[in-house]
């Protein structure tokens, strides 16, 4: 992890996941730079309700698809959104659970903290 990747806290960047592998450079941290146009930088736990609102917006993410080595997310795994999709979500009443510690300080470009923080991990809060 680069010393310089920070989370919204200003502290250094926690991982979000290794299982399944997620992250704009698929290693398992929501880190970013200026080619990541979708800023996959918001650390969030998937819910069924989640699934269903971003599939019905057209971003299927619980339907695998192994010619980009994609497994499909279920509830529970956790994932690196893009911050405007978690943002949408957040406006139809449908945004995940994030992890605090793991999304990064660009988030906060699109998001306030304080939206975040509503729907923060407990281990967050």
């Amino acid at each position: 992890m680069p010393a310089n990747a920070l989370n919204v806290f200003g502290r250094p960047l926690a991982s979000c996941s290794t299982k399944p592998m997620t992250g704009y450079f698929r290693d398992g941290c929501c880190r970013t730079d200026p080619e990541d146009r979708g800023l996959h930088v918001v650390c969030a736990v998937m819910t069924a309700e989640f699934l269903v609102y971003s599939k019905s917006q057209g971003n299927d993410l619980s339907t695998p698809m192994p010619e980009y080595d994609f497994p499909g997310l279920k509830p529970g795994d956790r994932w690196c959104l893009c911050a405007m999709r978690w943002l949408e979500a957040y406006a139809a009443g449908k945004a995940p659970s994030v992890d605090l510690e793991a999304t990064h300080l660009n988030a906060l470009g699109v998001v306030s903290l304080n939206q975040l923080k509503e729907h923060a991990l407990a281990a967050n809060a």
